[in-house]
């Protein structure tokens, strides 16, 4: 990566950190912080690459952090990985990043063997918040587990689609409480009538 452009940016930006305005200060570092990450691009990746488990964790939630579209192939590479950390700490990325070209794999991981991973999965699609996503989270509020119809329960909260109050009253007398909790905070995010 070409450091020309970052060294600009950030000939720009470190003035801005003793503006007058707190916005524009809280802005600036921000801002510089993300600089640095992208300066650091390729330090990240060859930890992703030769790290020993911990070092990967910390660059994928680095590149999380870095954001953009550069981040995107070694994330979507990292879910298909077998080691459950790393798959689980790159689909909890993605779903923050809540970039279009992860959609599709991220729906794939419903269908993953763990359910500790397909839990990451559903929470990581309701920052996508479309409803089409509904038809695919639904069938996990009948998972009666404490975790798959919890974490469904809290990301079609999320997605607020309020025709789906029926079925979050109906896991308030779920014998888990993570699955009532869950249901009692996605009845407190759902709109009370669907727009047109």
């Amino acid at each position: 990566m070409d450091a020309r452009p970052i060294m600009k940016r950030r000939e720009a930006l470190v003035p801005l950190l003793k503006d007058p305005s707190e916005a524009v200060r809280l802005a600036a570092a921000h801002a510089l912080e993300r600089l640095e990450g992208m300066g650091s691009l390729d330090e990240i990746l060859d930890a992703l690459k030769k790290g020993g488990l911990a070092a990967k964790i910390a660059a994928i939630y680095a590149l999380g952090k870095i954001g953009g579209d550069s981040v995107l192939h070694p994330l979507i590479y990292c879910i298909s990985r077998p080691e459950e950390d790393i798959k689980s700490a790159a689909i909890e990325v993605l779903g923050n990043l809540a970039h279009p070209a992860a959609l599709t794999h991220l729906i794939g991981k419903l269908q993953d063997a763990n359910p500790a991973i397909k839990a990451k999965a559903i929470a990581a699609l309701a920052n996508f918040r479309g409803p089409s996503l509904v038809k695919l989270l639904l069938p996990f509020l009948d998972a009666n587990d404490g975790l798959l119809d919890a974490e469904a329960a809290l990301a079609l909260g999320k997605i607020g689609d309020c025709r789906l109050e029926g079925r979050l009253v109906q896991l308030l007398r779920s014998p888990h409480p993570r699955s009532r909790e869950a249901a009692a905070l996605a009845l407190g995010q759902l709109p009370f009538d669907q727009k047109p």
